[in-house]
């Protein structure tokens, strides 16, 4: 029996490296597979979190109608970024898996799969370590001074006194850093902190720290007292209802004055104009944000105006690792779904 697969991929996932881990997976099993490629990141997703229109998928890049008719009568989808609507899924009859190769695979209405007994698979925790390296290495970035020496040099002006014991960085192993969100990349920037001796403070109602954690000194607290005590403040939540705008002018108000903000999680869980007026005004002494509100960034956005943010165009989870392992993780649950076994990674 031949088992039709629709591939859809990418520049950063190749539709070609899709269909190498699912023959890899999936050997003894007669496979047709129709590639496409989108030309993301070279052409941005649709951001989706503002626009009102349609609210059941977001970052997403492709038309409803060319997606549909590609997809055609394939059995399986394998995709990135492609959106599956309702209205897509009614026209695509034959259509029993969705692999989709995020952690979170918001560009799928996965009620409306469940509704039409189409299963969904993800990959989770697909780009935790690369998100979680880039959090340390943004962190670095901001506390020890270097995007600051960096663009001074840059602009030809030799910054020594940044050596300056009222002006220079401070050492983790002497700071206290906030992890809200305990998930799979929460987790690892976690233990990566604890290497350096970090005080390491943690906010998850929903997530108990793992023995290893408490038992090295990792504190879980409230999220008002870890805005508190927090010299850095690093966000790792899924974006919720409850998540939505978690950092405002009342929660910014808390943090130290000279705190760090670190967003490498989601644009929507900040309200950027409270954090715009806070770093304006030292409510707050310093950002690094990599996600945002509005993607691409419009160039006359006013934190792009701020000498005390470092700003990167959502490059965290990007690594050549993160590719091929998510689409390691899709393959083995194809295989599985050919196979009749349970699914791993269902949604």
């Amino acid at each position: 029996m031949t088992r039709e697969i629709a591939i859809i991929g990418d520049y950063f996932i190749l539709p070609e490296v899709f269909e190498r881990e699912l023959r890899r997976a999936c050997i003894g099993t007669d496979l047709t597979c129709r590639l496409d490629q989108t030309d993301w990141p070279d052409t941005p997703a649709v951001h989706g979190y503002h626009d009102e229109t349609d609210v059941t998928v977001k970052e997403y890049l492709g038309d409803f109608e060319e997606v549909t008719q590609f997809v055609g009568d394939a059995e399986v989808l394998v995709t990135h970024l492609s959106p599956i609507t309702a209205e897509m899924l009614d026209r695509l009859p034959n259509l029993r898996l969705i692999a989709c190769s995020r952690g979170g695979p918001v560009n799928i209405d996965i009620e409306a799969a469940r509704a039409r007994q189409v299963r969904v698979v993800r990959a989770p925790g697909r780009n935790a370590t690369a998100v979680a390296e880039f959090t340390i290495g943004a962190i670095l970035t901001e506390t020890r001074k270097i995007r600051t020496g960096h663009e001074a040099l840059r602009a030809g002006n030799w910054r020594g006194d940044l050596y300056r014991v009222d002006t220079t960085g401070r050492e983790l192993n002497e700071m206290t850093v906030g992890v809200i969100g305990y998930g799979k990349i929460g987790t690892r920037v976690t233990k990566l902190l604890r290497a350096f001796g970090t005080r390491v403070l943690v906010c998850d109602p929903y997530v108990q720290l793992d023995p290893e954690d408490a038992a090295a000194g990792v504190e879980q607290v409230s999220l008002e007292t870890l805005l508190e005590q927090s010299d850095v403040v690093t966000l790792h939540p899924r974006v919720s209802e409850e998540t939505t705008h978690m950092i405002n002018k009342d929660s910014l108000a808390r943090m130290k004055p000279d705190a760090l903000l670190v967003n490498t999680a989601r644009g929507p869980l900040c309200n950027y104009d409270d954090l715009y007026e806070a770093l304006r005004d030292g409510v707050i002494g310093s950002a690094m944000l990599e996600t945002f509100s509005v993607e691409p960034t419009p160039p006359d956005w006013p934190l792009l105006q701020l000498d005390n943010v470092t700003l990167t165009p959502h490059i965290a989870g990007a690594s050549v690792r993160t590719a091929t392992y998510a689409a390691e993780v899709l393959a083995e649950d194809v295989r599985r779904y050919f196979a009749g076994e349970p699914l791993l990674n269902l949604c």
